[in-house]
């Protein structure tokens, strides 16, 4: 039998506490699955705010080229979630952010997974653009 080494963990970029409100709630008496999406992109902005150098109004500026959410368990209100986020590819002009959406008070509840595609593009010609040295760093 031969050994094998563990697999790395992707590199954490933030952990960001979210407060689930009661108008998140759908007629099913759970989140609805819409807003997974926006807790995913408070916790992306709020992130891309922290990286020193990075401004979401520049000419090059972030867009989402895709969403996939894996819906794991409902999420109900009242409750403190908290959205991991991780790389899991750096591009040219792309990044790929994997996340995890937690139960806070019990990590081991795991309401979301997924990733998310962010390309940075020129908002003045439309095209892709390099991936801005500070997030290439940050995200390194």
């Amino acid at each position: 039998m031969t050994a094998t080494s563990p697999t790395p963990q992707p590199r954490l970029l933030a952990r960001v506490p979210i407060s689930v409100r009661w108008r998140d709630m759908d007629a099913m008496g759970h989140v609805n699955n819409a807003k997974y999406v926006s807790y995913l992109e408070e916790a992306r902005v709020r992130w891309m705010q922290g990286v020193p150098g990075v401004s979401m109004s520049d000419r090059i500026a972030p867009v989402v080229a895709a969403t996939n959410v894996n819906y794991r368990a409902p999420i109900v209100w009242p409750n403190d979630i908290v959205v991991e986020l991780f790389v899991e590819r750096l591009g040219n002009s792309s990044v790929t952010i994997g996340h995890r959406i937690l139960d806070q008070k019990d990590e081991r509840i795991l309401y979301s997974d997924g990733n998310v595609v962010v390309v940075w593009m020129d908002t003045q010609t439309g095209r892709s653009a390099p991936l801005p040295d500070a997030i290439r760093a940050a995200a390194a």
